[in-house]
């Protein structure tokens, strides 16, 4: 997975650095992690971020979508009626909402994907609608690709055309600033994904742990906000629930147990951080995700105004 540029990637390093702080002698008979919030109905606070695996064989989307929740990530194209169709069709397949991509009016640029010649084949899900045939004389045809497709005029107020074609909630993914947070919450979206992109936009871009907390400070509640970008591990989530996160959105690992077991190695994947995090709250003193709180995790800004 190809991060922009010179593939600086700080989500996993930085998520390290944030100390976890233990509360004793609580009991957590039962520990427990309750569904999340409306739009996604899992055992844990965790969803699954559509990624690269839309370029890999069809079975393997089939494979990703049994076990995951249905929430349906789109990107707006030049093409408006194609947008229009995609979103539909998801409405009538059941997901449940719409996760509109924000950060991508062009695509990074991703020097590991012109060295490798990288090639964008025909995604089902545009059959017959788009063709994925581009002309590239700089080594990338997925780029090439998304210059001719990608509408680079989306801003605020298509949320009004998107929300004009569908009955579903609508989230914005891609927030990174309390400005952008503000903004979305004035045009109405149902709820705010803080990601980078996986770093594969813009390179040093903050990681998303990092600015969390200015997300949620900006929102204050008013609408769900969720996170992606770094999550491994169990642990990852249980700092972004303290931070304020009200659900973790997982990419990679996804693909991590796609390639090695198929579905069962998506639904293992997810065994796992369930099993981490309910391990990570019991010795944290937290019986249900609703315990966990901006005191139990030490950030390098608590630990810096610590020593003033």
């Amino acid at each position: 997975m190809e991060e922009a540029a010179d593939e600086i990637d700080r989500g996993s390093r930085l998520a390290e650095e944030i100390d976890r702080r233990w509360r004793l002698t609580r009991s957590i008979e039962g520990t427990s992690g309750p569904p999340c919030i409306g739009l996604l109905t899992t055992e844990i606070p965790l969803g699954m971020i559509k990624n690269r695996d839309n370029l890999s064989p069809n079975c393997r989307e089939v494979a990703t979508a049994r076990a995951a929740a249905a929430c349906n990530t789109i990107m707006v194209y030049k093409r408006r009626d194609v947008t229009a169709v995609l979103v539909q069709r998801a409405e009538r397949n059941g997901f449940k909402a719409i996760m509109l991509t924000v950060d991508t009016p062009r695509l990074g640029r991703r020097e590991a994907d012109i060295k490798n010649k990288m090639i964008a084949p025909q995604p089902k899900n545009l059959e017959g609608l788009l063709s994925t045939e581009a002309v590239s004389d700089n080594g990338s045809k997925l780029a090439a690709f998304a210059a001719e497709t990608l509408d680079p005029s989306l801003c605020w107020k298509d949320i009004d055309w998107l929300r004009s074609v569908t009955s579903l909630p609508i989230l914005v993914k891609g927030v990174l600033t309390a400005e952008d947070a503000i903004k979305a919450m004035e045009v109405g979206v149902a709820g705010i994904v803080v990601s980078n992109h996986g770093a594969r936009q813009l390179d040093y871009s903050p990681a998303t742990i990092t600015v969390l907390e200015e997300v949620v400070r900006a929102v204050g509640g008013k609408i769900p906000v969720l996170i992606d970008g770094g999550v491994r591990r169990g642990t990852d989530i249980f700092k972004a629930l303290a931070l304020g996160a009200q659900a973790v959105m997982i990419g990679r690992p996804v693909l991590y147990g796609l390639a090695a077991k198929g579905e069962y190695g998506v639904r293992r994947v997810i065994e796992m951080l369930k099993d981490e995090l309910e391990l990570t709250m019991a010795l944290s003193g937290c019986p249900t995700v609703k315990d966990i709180t901006r005191s139990h995790v030490r950030t390098e800004c608590d630990r810096f105004n610590c020593r003033l």
